[in-house]
């Protein structure tokens, strides 16, 4: 059995300009590198199902439905081509998604909060997915991982449609003072929430293979900017009050407010009021995931855990 390669072997090749194809090309480094944000990414397409189809129950009508679900249904595809490259990577995606402690899932908080309203369902699409698209886009530009750049090519044109079905509907909506006023309650919770989305700021971030590897080409505070430069226009041009501008002066995107901030998950209301507190403190809500948590895994696994069932009585 040959030994695994070093990481400076890999790096070679990554110079040479030579993709990583299988586990044989990695490093171990490499290999659970890769494996922990495909297990990020695999983990945030599939819990956006049960997120998306909580709100997708209260569309205006069926044409509306039809679309959440096409959304819902890219999504699953999207999850499943993620967890297909981690099984081919050796792990075991069974045990991974179906009988993996709810907590231990790894996507970001903002999932976790139920979406109880096609207002903030709209949102979601022109938030969060945009960071997805921001995300995946940056991936299928810069990752060095071979079969994951070829798949992302059908799954950033999906996700440009989930962010446009969003910016849409915000389009139509935000004109009638009633509808606009929805909008923003949302978005009062919600902006921040996906501010969050990107991870610990560069500083403090802790997997530093991410960048030297080349899984991905931007940093966490990067991506962040990337967002917020499409995200906060959007929302200033339909008249949307959002806790963030471009400061002339440092170039770049800055928040306005106390962050990052506590967050009352029951209420939905961010208590900027108390000032701002550490990212430590954000690192424990994350951990202990959020109100939805184990509603959304449930759902995602109780109908394996009836299979099992089955056949245990055949």
């Amino acid at each position: 059995m040959n030994a695994p390669l070093t990481d400076a072997a890999v790096l070679d090749r990554i110079r040479e300009q030579r993709l990583i194809e299988t586990v044989e090309h990695m490093s171990p480094t490499y290999l659970e590198g890769i494996k922990r944000i495909l297990t990020v990414s695999a983990d945030t397409e599939l819990i956006s199902a049960p997120a998306y189809f909580h709100a997708a129950r209260f569309a205006p009508n069926l044409n509306s439905f039809g679309s959440a679900i096409a959304i819902i249904q890219d999504e699953l595809g999207h999850a499943h081509i993620a967890y297909r490259l981690l099984r081919d990577l050796g792990v075991d995606t069974e045990e991974l998604i179906y009988r993996r402690d709810p907590v231990k899932w790894k996507y970001p908080y903002a999932f976790d909060v139920p979406l109880d309203s096609f207002y903030e369902l709209i949102v979601a699409n022109a938030f969060y997915d945009r960071a997805g698209y921001t995300l995946l886009g940056d991936i299928y530009n810069s990752t060095t991982f071979g079969p994951w750049k070829r798949a992302l090519v059908k799954v950033d044109k999906e996700e440009t449609f989930h962010l446009r079905h969003g910016e849409q509907w915000m389009r139509k909506l935000a004109p009638d003072p009633a509808e606009h006023e929805r909008l923003q309650q949302a978005i009062d919770w919600m902006f921040l929430l996906t501010v969050e989305w990107f991870g610990l700021p560069d500083d403090l971030k802790k997997h530093t293979e991410q960048l030297g590897f080349g899984f991905k080409g931007k940093s966490n505070d990067e991506l962040r900017q990337t967002w917020m430069s499409t995200a906060v226009p959007l929302c200033q041009e339909l008249g949307f009050k959002v806790p963030a501008h471009f400061d002339d002066g440092q170039k770049r995107w800055v928040i306005d407010c106390a962050f990052p901030a506590a967050f009352d998950e029951k209420k939905k209301r961010w208590l900027l009021e108390d000032g701002a507190i550490t990212w430590d403190d954000v690192l424990v809500r994350w951990k202990n995931r959020g109100p939805s948590n184990a509603e959304f895994v449930e759902h995602v696994q109780r109908g394996n855990r009836g299979l099992m069932r089955l056949l245990e009585a055949a």
